[in-house]
């Protein structure tokens, strides 16, 4: 090995935070009718309207809206005409998540760090400008159509970003329901290439395995998976990756998987200070979520010792709770939010805990798995 290389090759292993990531950015979800998408999520989740692209500012090719709440931000967009890659992705996937944005003190940086550790670009940094300043975008391509896309906004003081202006609807502004930011993105992947995308994060992104749960963690009577929870190196960032494992019937990645034709993202977590509220205000807009066994209850204070909360209003709901050795968390899973069983979304709150719900897999899978039965997918 020459001199140079062997230089090159102790750098990249030593470089501390070569990524410093400020958190989630926005998910962009490619829908079919973007302006009903973000209505949806405006009256059911409780979004504020944020900013619009579209024809009326010269973009030509596609329509998109964003929406925010707190430090949530959503962009819903869709293509205008058929035959190109946005299209292709609508009719293929169905409504699914395109891009997780992240957010970066350097666009350019970031972009050339991953790239050089082995990412496949999407896209070469631009510097986008109007009248609030200019932005920095630039992004990469992981497991199946979805990207990352590194955002430097440090620049700009518009409502979104260049290319899009401020959009408000007079007669339609819902009152937040306590989302406050993602908690984490989880990707489901196929068989056997958990390990691969553990080790693209890992080599391209400096990303961390901080747990991980095989078939034996993450199983049913009828079904399995297993999963690895990647973090950057601040913890700003946590990407699950599931895979399916073997079992008696078809699991919900593979079931995930057949419906969305390929690997992406499964659900996004949205955290809240207050899970009680939120779901309560989330089922009043239509929200429909999963429910376990009352009995679920009965030993719960016994697995999880003493909690905050009344224990009555999240038996009602139907919110699980698990501890680690951090603290507790509460957490709650909705039904998909598309025809094809696919993305979903997790309202969870920590009260300390740093990781998942281990104790609550087994509950949470067989209520999936009644729903699938329900669909003939089992």
């Amino acid at each position: 090995m020459s001199t140079a290389l062997a230089e090159k090759n102790v750098s990249l292993t030593h470089t501390t935070d070569f990524l410093p990531l400020e958190g989630t950015d926005y998910v962009e979800f490619y829908v079919g009718n973007a302006k009903q998408a973000a209505h949806y999520y405006m009256s059911a989740f409780g979004f504020q309207a944020l900013a619009y692209a579209g024809p009326e500012t010269g973009c030509k090719e596609f329509a998109s809206y964003a929406v925010r709440q707190n430090k949530l931000t959503f962009v819903l967009t869709t293509p205008l005409h058929p035959n190109n890659a946005m299209a292709d992705h609508v009719y293929l996937h169905g409504d699914g998540v395109k891009v997780l944005a992240l957010r970066v003190p350097d666009a350019r940086s970031a972009w050339e760090e991953t790239t050089r550790r082995g990412a496949t670009s999407y896209q070469e940094p631009q510097v986008k400008t109007d009248a609030f300043g200019e932005a920095v975008i630039s992004g990469i391509r992981t497991y199946g159509d979805t990207v990352h896309l590194f955002i430097e906004r440090k620049n700009y003081q518009g409502a979104f970003l260049p290319g899009y202006r401020p959009w408000s609807n007079p007669y339609f502004a819902p009152n937040s329901t306590g989302l406050l930011y993602v908690d984490h993105c989880v990707g489901n992947v196929g068989w056997n290439q958990m390990n691969p995308w553990v080790k693209f994060y890992e080599e391209v992104m400096g990303f961390k395995n901080i747990l991980s749960f095989d078939d034996e963690d993450i199983s049913t009577e009828y079904s399995a998976l297993m999963s690895k929870v990647m973090s950057s190196g601040n913890g700003f960032v946590k990407f699950p990756i599931n895979e399916p494992a073997v079992g008696k019937k078809k699991s919900q990645v593979e079931e995930y998987l057949d419906f969305y034709r390929g690997e992406g993202v499964q659900h996004v977590a949205l955290a809240t200070d207050n899970i009680v509220e939120t779901v309560r205000d989330l089922q009043s807009r239509g929200v429909e979520f999963l429910k376990v066994p009352t009995t679920y209850y009965d030993d719960l204070l016994d697995r999880v010792g003493p909690i905050d909360e009344d224990l009555e209003p999240l038996k009602e709901l139907g919110i699980l709770i698990d501890r680690d050795n951090e603290g507790y968390l509460l957490q709650l899973f909705s039904k998909p939010v598309e025809d094809r069983p696919t993305l979903f979304f997790e309202i969870i709150q920590r009260k300390g805990a740093k990781s998942f719900g281990k104790g609550n897999f087994k509950a949470l899978f067989e209520a999936i798995e009644r729903e699938q039965a329900l669909r003939g997918n089992l």
